[in-house]
């Protein structure tokens, strides 16, 4: 349910009266007046052009990205941010599945061919040539959640080594909007798909496979279909990443209904089974075999990093982020073959610059440092923040905030703004006191079933503890209002997120899109000149990892 606009003035109401955060700094003008709608479209018209190829890693567009960000932030006069660089090397590995594959179901007397794209996907994060399934058991195992917190374990009492479960999407809390189960209608990360993948690994499963339903999963078919054919990049850990399944998917919500016809079983009962603490595992009396032959290429990608030093502080940040990268370019397609990626996440990257132009037009630095940082390989899993995660450039300790941008607001003012993942950490205060400046409004996500907040960048940082502000646009348009704000997102969502129809376009209105960034630019300008070390908020899954580093610090 999305709250209403009296509903987020009450609750910036509650906020505001602790929004003093930051002392008296008064932010200058000066900074506030250098981001403009028409340098932010000038920036992305470039950076979502042909010319850049969709942006993909390891590509030609990568190099013209690259070089674009360190000539822009060279002609701003910041600094290499990686020990005399501007870049922090990313290795990934791409493998890219010969086409073709079928997925056969065999059992109770039938066997059944799927097709890939249509039907199903499947990949492996294994380093290896050839993976596959042969006749792997199918076991449903509900959401394939294990919560000890939640008193929750759908894998209780099985054994999955050398089967191959089958998991709903989300959590079950989505599903009945229940307030007692997991968060209610607000994913956790239990409901990412990312989560599934890792718990069944853990499980000792030879395969796992999601359900695909376009409404708990926050998106159609074809984002699944488009994001998980063609070249798949990773990360490779010593093992050659052997501990993962050796077959992950997805399928439709149809191929799940006929499967479970031929099991002899009813796929609504089950879904409402799982619903309940007291599921159990379910063996489906069928087998599953697909292979996938995979070309294994290695690459180094990059992540982008420019530097603001600060002053007496100079050993804190603050860090700025933005992920450059998006699908580049299918051939194998007919008509358009580039995914442009301008809103997903030129749009950001060329925030990431207009912040920091900012800053510069500011006659003084700062007192801490502001770290500006482009990842690589968001789209393929968060790869690039993970791995800056990982090897962090600044140490984390001493990172005090990250502040994420990704796809921003191109439909014009918002009486509000929102802030995915509110009710986290004390950077909700900072967003608040910007927002009344702006005579604005805070809501928290009115879509927290979609899991935004385990979807970008900052997640990396929030994993290990670093507090992370993920602002969304707001939706109430100042000319028209909310439903035809929501309107607009869903047609977005449903025709151009993922696709090679996310273009630039001319008749973009930026202006909110400037006034996000001015709201982003004061919360980050009062961060760096201030001596506060945000914390995350009593409860959340994140505190714990801050205190250990904060008490070491």
């Amino acid at each position: 349910m999305r709250m209403t606009s009296f509903g987020a003035v009450l609750l910036a109401a509650g906020v505001l009266l602790i929004a003093s955060c930051g002392g008296d700094q008064v932010v200058p003008g000066v900074a506030l007046e250098s981001i403009t709608g028409d340098d932010l479209g000038k920036r992305i018209a470039i950076l979502a052009s042909d010319s850049f190829g969709g942006r993909a890693p390891s590509s030609v567009g990568e190099e013209r990205t690259m070089a674009y960000l360190e000539a822009t932030f060279r002609g701003l006069g910041l600094q290499p941010g990686n020990d005399g660089s501007f870049f922090q090397e990313v290795p990934l590995v791409r493998s890219t599945a010969a086409p073709g594959a079928t997925l056969t179901i065999s059992g109770r007397g039938e066997v059944s061919r799927y097709t890939v794209g249509d039907d199903f996907v499947a990949w492996t994060v294994r380093v290896v040539e050839t993976a596959a399934l042969e006749n792997s058991e199918l076991v449903f195992v509900g959401y394939g959640v294990v919560a000890p917190e939640y008193d929750w374990n759908d894998y209780a009492g099985l054994d999955v080594r050398g089967k191959t479960v089958v998991m709903l999407v989300n959590d079950p809390g989505f599903a009945t909007g229940d307030t007692a189960l997991f968060r209610g209608n607000a994913m956790t990360y239990y409901g990412r798909w990312t989560y599934k993948f890792e718990e069944a690994a853990r499980q000792g499963a030879e395969g796992a496979i999601v359900v695909h339903e376009t409404e708990p999963a926050a998106y159609p078919w074809e984002v699944v279909r488009n994001g998980w054919t063609g070249p798949q990049f990773s990360l490779e850990s010593a093992d050659g990443n052997m501990r993962r399944v050796a077959v992950e998917g997805w399928i439709t919500v149809e191929t799940a209904r006929a499967i479970f016809e031929q099991a002899g079983q009813d796929y609504d009962a089950l879904k409402e089974q799982a619903l309940h603490r007291s599921f159990e595992p379910v063996r489906l009396g069928l087998a599953a075999s697909v292979r996938l032959r995979n070309t294994i290429e290695r690459s180094t990608s990059r992540n982008f990093l420019a530097l603001l030093p600060g002053t007496d502080r100079a050993d804190e940040y603050v860090i700025y982020m933005a992920h450059w990268d998006h699908f580049g370019t299918d051939t194998t397609r007919d008509g358009d073959r580039i995914f442009n990626g301008a809103k997903d996440n030129a749009t950001g990257t060329a925030a990431l610059i207009e912040i920091a132009e900012a800053f510069r037009a500011v006659s003084s630095a700062p007192s801490r440092s502001v770290l500006f940082l482009a990842t690589t390989a968001e789209e393929q899993g968060l790869l690039g923040s993970l791995h800056y995660a990982e090897n962090p450039v600044v140490p984390l300790a001493n990172t005090v905030a990250a502040i994420n941008m990704d796809a921003m607001n191109t439909l014009g003012p918002m009486r509000d703004v929102t802030i995915v993942g509110y009710g986290n950490s004390e950077l909700d205060d900072y967003v608040a006191r910007a927002a009344e400046e702006q005579g604005r409004v805070v809501r928290p996500d009115p879509e927290p079933e979609k899991g935004y907040f385990y979807r970008s960048d900052h997640f990396s940082f929030a994993k290990k503890g670093v507090p992370a502000l993920y602002v969304d646009p707001g939706i109430d348009h100042v000319e028209h209002g909310e439903a035809w704000s929501l309107e607009r997102l869903a047609e977005y969502t449903a025709e151009r997120y993922h696709k090679p129809s996310d273009e630039y376009d001319p008749a973009w209105d930026l202006t909110g899109m400037s006034e996000d960034l001015r709201l982003l630019f004061r919360v980050g300008y009062r961060l760096a000149n201030s001596s506060d070390f945000p914390d995350w908020r009593p409860g959340t899954e994140f505190k714990a990892a801050r205190d250990v580093m904060m008490g070491a610090r």
